[in-house]
């Protein structure tokens, strides 16, 4: 994970997102830039820095050719690969703005967004999408041209061209623009868990000063290879490649989401960026097998955590060292690096972030060697505000704010943060950048907080997200859910309750583990009224009480509505980086909840 200094781009020798690409390929020409699976080939490939800069100038020739003012939005709705860096890069290259979009979101927050940002070009991949995006194609009138990667038949949208006939087959990169560091590089989404989504407005400097920020802290180097597989539209991943970029790092994307176990082993990363979710479905994996295996593996595994967490803390410098830690060695060959060569065995730095990551899932794998760190932001903030170190790793705490940037608690102990990585604001929407950033530049995240006395920041809960019930007790919504969640019968859950006597709960069940619930209880899994037995919810509340009994007495759950249809992007019930819609859900099952509070 070394890398070589005189390698590294900093932002004043970068000063623009595309400076910071061109700067790269006139270092390492030949070095891998990109891994990636062709469909057609059947095969892994590769591609060059200098290859990357060929194909750039093809896509920059084509969007030329539409005849486009710098200050104009161009949008990305493309899975992780090459073409995204590709048209991003020569996008960024005549001064264009970019606005990513995510390739499962609904068709009419599609359309918002390209309307809101009155996007000219809009690049996407496959006939699937075109067939939901025609059934809006009445509302793109801003956009003068659609690109395909797929071939996509169409007589009736002179707009639409695929990508091979769009492309030039070859041109030569033309002269760059001047490096303006301040200029509005890209417009991102928010998810809108609440009303419509925000265009959150980065400057070329906001992220190029955020992923050498994070070089800073964690440097990698040129012999590292990072797995992509979070959606580029998603600020984390996109900053984490600019970040591996500085470095000269190769970046391979995955296939897909299912084939993540597979490409692990074949690419074998060094580097992993990822979402508490991933390590969650891994640990859960995990504890099905052993809880199916005999009773001795799974006494093996637990004294290898034990041990293995006591090492983690010893070497942190928290505890004394104790002789059992001289069975680290033993339980290490037989244990651990089997669950370390799932994921590759080679992982040197792995980084989570999104969402809180629950602390028995971080144990596991700290416990197991994996140098897991967790880390904060948000996409307001270019996103990474915060993250442990390897060396100070508190994996309750969401880290140490990155170098250059501040932070602090305000009113209702909400974090405060100020930095160069902080937005210009929110397109066309001036209301809503005041109530965001003070006129000292502070931003408020909306997250309450408390620093310790070594700098490390812990997230305490969501200054929106509070249920206040009818009594005046007031509920943190999310806390509860995730206390919740720990029982594997859940698979996703909501808590209701806001201007209410009493809190509810909609739960989706595991289908695996509803199985098994419900031929222990007596009835039958296939019976859809199965799930409203007095019998089932009886025992169903009692083991929700077991998970939230550390909340104060009044946090306590008086009905359940079981659900076996998990909440999805495509139903309206999440948003497109997968957060709980409470709104959606509420409306949703309105009549249900009613009757969960009949007699109450």
């Amino acid at each position: 994970m070394q890398t070589q200094k005189n390698n590294v781009i900093t932002p004043e020798q970068a000063v623009t997102l595309h400076g910071l690409f061109l700067e790269r390929v006139k270092r390492t020409p030949d070095d891998i830039a990109y891994r990636y699976f062709d469909m057609r080939q059947e095969a892994w490939l590769t591609l060059s820095w200098a290859q990357v800069r060929d194909q750039v100038a093809c896509w920059q020739a084509a969007l030329q050719r539409e005849g486009l003012m710098p200050g104009d939005r161009a949008a990305i709705m493309l899975r992780n690969c090459p073409q995204w860096v590709m048209f991003e890069q020569a996008a960024m290259s005549l001064g264009l703005v970019v606005v990513p979009l995510y390739t499962v979101d609904r068709p009419d927050n599609v359309a918002y967004i390209i309307n809101d940002a009155q996007v000219k070009v809009l690049l996407f991949e496959t006939d699937e999408q075109w067939q939901a995006l025609r059934t809006v194609i009445g509302q793109l009138g801003c956009v003068q041209r659609l690109v395909s990667l797929d071939k996509i038949a169409s007589d009736d949208e002179p707009r639409l061209q695929c990508m091979d006939a769009w492309l030039p087959a070859q041109a030569v990169l033309q002269p760059e623009r001047e490096r303006k560091r301040d200029e509005l590089a890209t417009i991102i989404y928010t998810s809108g868990t609440t009303g419509k989504p925000k265009g959150v407005m980065l400057s070329h400097h906001n992220i190029v000063y955020n992923a050498y920020a994070s070089y800073m802290i964690f440097p990698i180097g040129q012999d590292d290879c990072a797995l992509s597989f979070l959606p580029l539209s998603h600020t984390f991943e996109r900053t984490a490649e600019y970040w591996f970029m500085v470095a000269g790092v190769t970046v391979a994307y995955a296939r897909s989401i299912p084939l993540l176990a597979d490409d692990l082993k074949i690419i074998r990363p060094t580097v992993l960026i990822a979402v508490p979710r991933i390590y969650e479905r891994i640990y859960n994996a995990i504890h099905t097998k052993l809880e199916e295996g005999p009773p001795l593996r799974h006494k093996l595994f637990t004294l290898t955590v034990d041990v293995g967490w006591d090492r983690f803390e010893y070497q942190q410098g928290r505890a004394a060292w104790t002789p059992k830690l001289l069975l680290w060695p033993i339980l290490k060959h037989l244990v651990a690096d089997k669950v370390m060569d799932r994921l590759g065995g080679r992982l040197c730095l792995s980084i989570s972030g999104g969402a809180a990551l629950p602390p028995k899932v971080s144990r596991l794998f700290l416990a197991l060697g994996l140098q897991l760190v967790q880390g904060y932001g948000m996409t307001e903030t270019s996103p990474v505000i915060s993250a442990n170190r390897i060396e100070h790793n508190y994996p309750a705490s969401v880290g140490l704010p990155l170098p250059g940037i501040e932070v602090r608690i305000g009113g209702q102990n909400a974090l405060l943060v100020r930095g160069p990585s902080n937005m210009l604001g929110y397109w066309n929407n001036p209301e809503a950048t005041h109530a965001m950033i003070d006129a000292e530049g502070w931003l408020n995240t909306g997250d309450t907080a408390r620093i310790s006395e070594t700098g490390h920041i812990y997230i305490t809960g969501r200054l929106k997200e509070i249920i206040v019930m009818s009594n005046g007790e007031k509920v943190p919504p999310t806390d509860m859910e995730v206390a919740i969640l720990h029982d594997r019968l859940f698979d996703q859950v909501m808590v209701h309750g806001e201007g209410r006597p009493a809190l509810v709960v909609l739960a989706v069940v595991n289908p695996e583990q509803w199985q098994i619930f419900a031929q222990q209880v007596g009835v039958r899994a296939d019976m859809p009224e199965s799930l409203h037995d007095t019998r089932v919810e009886q025992q169903v509340l009692q083991r929700i009480a077991e998970q939230i009994k550390e909340f104060p007495g009044y946090a306590k759950v008086r009905r359940v509505l079981l659900l076996t249809e998990p909440w999805s992007i495509e139903n309206g019930m999440l948003t497109p980086t997968l957060k709980l819609k409470r709104a959606s859900v509420a409306v949703r099952f309105a009549k249900e909840i009613e009757q969960l509070y009949q007699g109450h």
